[in-house]
């Protein structure tokens, strides 16, 4: 995927604010609005835009409780972690899960309700499925930062 520094400077505009118009951000990096349209179909299409996102404080829609959680496998197979990464991917609980490396296999952030909910969620999504070995649970006290931001520059091949 090959972008320029005009196209790394429009995703760093629309990351910050993906709500403005292709007139303004094409006035921000000197190029008409049709220009910079064009561009940005091209990076949606390329997939170097994933996806166009509002970021939804979890209190302010009535999920206060967040949670970060190490989930360990009882053993590493393709089949077993591809099992849970579907189930990951359709349990709305989980805002976001990563398969990592080190102490754990994923890292997946979680909002409830209540504390009551939270332990309902636990019993349905790990205490059903025998291959999850163990699951470390870490209390968001505070969401110190928010956000997808990835630092862009112009690809070195330009």
């Amino acid at each position: 995927m090959r972008y320029d520094r005009i196209d790394a400077r429009i995703l760093e505009i629309v990351q910050k604010n993906n709500r403005l118009t292709s007139d303004v951000i094409g006035e921000m990096v000197g190029l008409s609005a049709t220009a910079c349209q064009r561009r940005l179909k091209r990076l949606r299409a390329e997939g170097i835009i994933e996806a166009d996102i509002s970021i939804v404080s979890p209190k302010a829609v009535g999920r206060p409780i967040q949670m970060l959680l190490l989930v360990s496998l009882e053993r590493e197979s393709s089949e077993i972690v591809d099992k849970f990464k579907k189930t990951i991917k359709s349990s709305a609980e989980v805002v976001n899960g990563f398969y990592v490396t080190g102490d754990a296999d994923f890292l997946l952030y979680i909002t409830a309700p209540t504390m009551e909910d939270y332990e309902q969620f636990t019993r349905r999504f790990f205490y059903t499925n025998p291959n999850i070995k163990a699951v470390k649970t870490m209390v968001v006290v505070d969401r110190v930062k928010v956000g997808f931001a990835v630092p862009v520059e112009a690809s070195s091949e330009n």
